[in-house]
């Protein structure tokens, strides 16, 4: 243990302000950089794209104020392990910008300013092209739709032939009890032939269904249809 934290308090080398200064001056520059890329075509709060930006700033501080190997090796474990308290309400592509900005900070933190430049530089130009790309893009046709039927229709089969009249193709993702038993709710993936028939394709539905609740929209779960 004592080793241990002899190791820690340990310097291997001594920083100069004017070295300081340039990492941190660095890191900044990387942060707002990654900030204005992360804004592009993308639903955003001030304070996460605040936070972005001096984020790497804050880690390469961390590493250079413990850059002994054990020291780093704790600092650089720690601060990835910090992205677990982002990762339950955040989506995927805040989860990447997180881990982006954390490379940049180490990078930046263990003086190695132009790897991270050249880093942030090439990651930058890749994810403005994938955003402002059709990479990924669901497309209108493909749909989720929850309709609600009453218990004594077998919701199985009960629309298989508008499904067939209507769209390439439908698979139920869930099914759910609603009003003490007496009603279910069917979730379907599915994907229409023809977008501009869709009000025709509910109409059918809401004969069928006795004019219950149908909710259909473009938040489509992935899977094979």
């Amino acid at each position: 243990m004592e080793n241990i934290l002899a190791a820690l308090s340990q310097s291997s080398s001594q920083m100069s302000m004017g070295t300081f200064l340039m990492d941190i001056g660095t890191a900044l520059v990387i942060g707002l950089v990654l900030a204005l890329v992360y804004m592009y075509k993308t639903r955003y709060s001030k304070s996460f794209v605040v936070t972005l930006a001096v984020l790497p700033a804050v880690v390469a501080m961390v590493i250079m104020l413990v850059n002994g190997s054990i020291g780093a090796g704790v600092a650089v474990a720690g601060t990835f392990t910090l992205v677990r308290f982002r990762s339950a309400p955040g989506t995927a592509k805040e989860i990447g910008a997180i881990f982006l900005a954390m490379s940049a900070g180490l990078a930046c933190g263990m003086g190695y300013l132009m790897y991270a430049s050249i880093f942030v530089g090439i990651m930058s130009a890749i994810l403005v092209i994938y955003n402002g790309s059709k990479l990924g893009e669901i497309k209108e046709t493909e749909k989720t739709m929850t309709i609600t039927i009453p218990e004594t229709l077998n919701y199985t089969n009960a629309f298989d032939d508008i499904m067939k009249e209507y769209t390439t193709g439908s698979r139920i993702r869930g099914v759910k009890t609603t009003n003490m038993g007496s009603l279910f709710k069917v979730t379907y993936n599915l994907t229409l032939k023809d977008k501009d028939m869709e009000k025709e394709f509910i109409d059918k539905l809401r004969c069928r269904n006795g004019n219950l609740e149908i909710v259909l929209n473009n938040d489509f779960a992935g899977g094979e249809l």
